[in-house]
């Protein structure tokens, strides 16, 4: 390996460790301190909230790594680029894109690092993370999930969830069962799908039996619409329903298939399986785009005002790529393109950036 490749490589990691430990930092203190009133009515620990912040680390560190690498690209090339380093190279008739190529394989390396976590350590701190959300600190243990069902007991009634959309907070193979006295079957509602709309639960395809009394027999009723009256709310399905976060690719796609083959709208999942796959590719974007900001002349005069800007892009970046994912929950761009929409566009800014920086 050249020498100017590893010197690029050690001023590389040692800025963007120092970088990620900063905001990791800030994270666990403003994250700990912004819950203390919830963790103080709940019945965890204070230690045991913390462990609680502490769980979140290995997704924060996966949502941070690419504003990481962009800052200590433009870091590392705007000092090199003040000491007149840069200029040095180009006078000993070396390109300073040569040092591009090094940047790209570390941004690769990130990429595979965060997709690895993404499918071993990310799924099941998340799924504890979120378990102790809902049993420990909101206390819903009226509620849980079993291979991504809901099931919820509220009073008398048994609820079984199929399948709950959190975009459009809607649910679908809904069974509930009422019970009496001994646990007797009193009646049973099965409905193909719910709506929560100004504060009541409305649900369409319906097929209710009521046990007659002093017989084994039941009455059958059906209806195309009927208003159902619920203790929970979107919002306490959306608490406990596995999220994304908890599943890994290979999870989440055969999720996406089981919830196709059962006739169900997949498209939210379906969105962040792509996701999963796009976000990585991210760090070769913030490298390129790092690189060139940092080899401007600007960048030289005032290394502050370029990291600012670095900032902006990453910043800028997060705002469209949660647009277009938002486009994607709502059908209005198909899942695949509303997840890779945003690292094409920013992928081409970068690289005709990049061109125009020498």
């Amino acid at each position: 390996m050249p020498r100017l490749y590893k010197y690029w490589l050690k001023e590389f990691i040692k800025f963007f460790f120092i970088i990620q430990l900063i905001i990791l930092v800030l994270f666990v203190f403003i994250d700990y301190l912004s819950r203390m009133e919830r963790f103080l009515k709940s019945d965890i620990s204070m230690l045991g909230a913390f462990n609680y912040v502490l769980m979140k680390l290995p997704f924060m560190f996966v949502q941070l790594t690419p504003a990481g690498i962009l800052l200590a690209t433009i870091v590392v090339f705007g000092i090199m680029n003040r000491n007149n380093e840069l200029l040095a190279i180009r006078s000993s008739g070396i390109n300073a894109y040569f040092l591009i190529k090094p940047a790209v394989c570390v941004a690769l390396f990130f990429s595979l690092v965060m997709f690895f976590l993404g499918e071993t350590l990310i799924p099941a701190s998340m799924s504890k993370v979120f378990d102790i959300e809902n049993n420990v600190i909101r206390k819903k243990h009226n509620m849980s999930v079993a291979r991504k069902d809901i099931w919820i007991k509220s009073e008398n009634r048994l609820i079984h969830i199929n399948y709950y959309d959190p975009v459009q907070k809607s649910i679908a193979g809904v069974t509930i069962t009422s019970l009496g006295e001994n646990f007797r079957l009193e009646s049973r509602i099965d409905a193909k799908k719910g709506y929560y709309i100004e504060g009541e639960w409305f649900f369409e395809n319906i097929i209710e039996q009521i046990h007659a009394k002093d017989s084994m027999e039941y009455d059958v009723k059906t209806y195309k619409k009927k208003n159902i009256q619920l203790t929970f709310k979107p919002d306490d399905l959306g608490a406990v329903a596995k999220r994304s976060e908890e599943m890994s690719f290979s999870e989440l796609r055969k999720y996406v298939k089981k919830v196709k083959e059962e006739g169900y709208d997949a498209t939210t999942y379906e969105v962040d399986l792509y996701g999963k796959i796009a976000f990585p590719f991210i760090c070769i974007i913030m490298v390129l785009t790092g690189a060139a900001t940092g080899m401007r002349s600007f960048a030289k005069e005032n290394l502050p005002v370029t990291i600012a800007l670095g900032v902006v892009i990453a910043f800028m970046y997060w705002i469209m790529y949660g647009f277009c994912i938002s486009l994607g929950y709502g059908s209005v761009l198909p899942p695949i393109i509303s997840a890779w929409i945003t690292n094409l566009f920013f992928f081409s800014l970068g690289t005709l950036y990049l061109m125009n920086s020498g």
